[in-house]
């Protein structure tokens, strides 16, 4: 998005409401008994100086709040980051056009509403009731509330910048009077600097304490100049710093003026170029005798890895627990440097996938990655254990904030409405409803994936996010959307604002 919210805002002919504050969208159908409320939370989410984020939410508790009959027919949107919130119910819809495509959200497809986080950057939002028409090139909403059947916001067309204010008038331009005076406008009229007074003119007590340190004070000679014509002492005065001698190149003093007898034999100290405090000798670079005395970086290191004469071969790894080794990378059976016959591989047993993993002496199947078996607690030897492909075990159980346990034996898709997901309707995940009575948890918000022995999140673009707080650590941290993050046994995951659930792994 950008400074000027969505561009310029054209509102569709409708009969309608279409509202755009404080870079905020809203339209909704004017015969809802709900538009007054959706009206007001846009307005005081704009006072507060709230995002699409913060308006989707205050629209779904004024739309939770009404659902005794059929949904309200509303659309809002607004600005997140580089992205945009957009919320749907009803009969309306929503297109947010990024350069990636559209994506278009319908209130028709869910029971309550739709939402949706789209990541920037956005080109063109537009929000439209049944019957819209079309835009007029002239007809723009640059805020408040107007009739209509929709709006659309174009980031493409920013509005055109606006004219700088007139400078004000300069005092010379203005009539004299007093009222019209400005003395911070006035201008001095340009003047040379007055000259400072000649050194020969200036009394010896007002002349600045120059003489050197190992010199008697001065007196005055044939050239100071006539004395004073006030009588008595003087107040001695600061007088202003003389400019600094600057003496022409070919200056070379007359004869006759060491030949005078002036009283004393040199000119006076402030005639004279002040001696520098150190000799104005040319900076002399350093040789490069003296610069390679730092190190160099050209001579060939040494061979080997820091270890002795005893190099850590390529294919161990450093020891992941305590003084095992790491576990060798998965593969085909063959790959393994373990004698024996190769392993045989099983068959799928019903809709468990197969997985490489190793047996404890107890014959727990496990992730060849831990050093401990998940049932029964037992070390895994790494050196003494073959990998070999067979049927995944559950990976834990999800334990929602309400007591709900999901056990993790297959994907999951949480939301408001995950029965009317394609994932679900799909096959590939099982619907899990997650509500939330300030209306935060989307429709579809959040699939959890199994790929082999990790457990992934993926927040599906839901408006108020996903965050997850990582064992032992206090605070939590927001996912980015349409990314799968793993999490480790213990994370606890907050969907929305306000549902929780934790991650357990204990099978036994």
């Amino acid at each position: 998005m950008t400074g000027h919210g969505f561009g310029v805002v054209r509102p569709l002919p409708g009969n309608g409401l279409v509202a755009y504050t404080g870079g905020l969208l809203l339209v909704c159908d004017s015969a809802e008994s709900a538009a007054d409320a959706l009206l007001e939370a846009l307005r005081e989410t704009a006072e507060s100086g709230g995002d699409g984020r913060a308006l989707a939410r205050r629209a779904a508790q004024v739309l939770a709040a009404n659902m005794a009959g059929d949904p309200a027919t509303c659309a809002v949107a607004g600005p997140v980051g580089d992205g945009v919130a957009v919320l749907v119910s009803g009969s309306a819809s929503a297109t947010v056009t990024t350069p990636g495509g559209d994506t278009r959200l319908a209130g028709s497809d869910s029971l309550t509403w739709a939402d949706r986080l789209v990541t920037g950057p956005v080109d063109r939002v537009e929000l439209s009731l049944p019957g819209v028409g079309s835009p007029h090139h002239a007809v723009r909403l640059d805020g408040g509330v107007v009739h209509g059947g929709g709006l659309i916001g174009d980031l493409t067309d920013q509005p055109a910048p606006q004219p700088p204010a007139p400078a004000r008038m300069l005092t010379s331009e203005m009539p004299a009077t007093g009222l019209h005076m400005e003395p911070d406008l006035i201008q001095p009229p340009a003047q040379q600097p007055p000259a400072p007074p000649e050194p020969v003119q200036q009394p010896a007590e007002q002349r600045p304490p120059y003489p050197l340190a190992d010199q008697p004070p001065l007196t005055p000679g044939p050239h100071s100049g006539p004395q004073s014509a006030h009588s008595g002492p003087q107040p001695i005065h600061p007088a202003p710093e003389p400019p600094p001698y600057q003496p022409e190149p070919s200056y070379q003093p007359e004869p006759s003026y060491q030949q005078q007898d002036s009283g004393y034999h040199e000119p006076p100290a402030y005639l004279t170029p002040p001696e520098p405090p150190y000799p104005p000798a040319q900076e002399q670079q350093p040789s490069l005798p003296e610069q390679q005395q730092f190190p160099t970086y050209d001579e060939p290191q040494p061979a080997g890895n820091g270890s002795g004469d005893h190099p850590v071969p390529q294919h161990m790894g450093q020891p992941d627990h305590y003084d095992q080794p790491a576990p060798p990378v998965l593969g085909p059976p063959d790959q393994f440097d373990h004698p024996g016959p190769p392993q045989q591989e099983q068959p799928e047993q019903g809709d468990r996938p197969m997985v490489y993993g190793v047996d404890c002496k107890n014959d727990h199947f496990n992730d060849p990655r831990v050093p401990y078996c998940a049932v029964c607690g037992i070390a895994l030897v790494q050196r003494t254990l073959v990998p070999y492909k067979g049927p995944r075990p559950s990976l834990g159980v999800l334990i929602l904030d309400d007591g709900t346990a999901l056990p993790l034996e297959s994907d999951y898709l949480l939301g408001r409405d995950p029965e009317r997901a394609p994932e679900v309707a799909g096959g590939s995940a099982r619907p899990a409803k997650v509500t939330s009575p300030d209306g935060s948890v989307s429709r579809r918000h959040l699939r959890v994936a199994l790929d082999g022995w990790d457990v992934n999140l993926v927040d599906l673009g839901s408006v108020n996010g996903t965050q997850i707080q990582p064992p032992g650590d206090p605070n939590f941290y927001d996912i980015p959307p349409n990314e799968p993050v793993t999490i480790a046994p213990g994370t606890t995951v907050r969907v929305g604002v306000s549902r929780t659930l934790r991650f357990e792994a204990h099978r036994g």
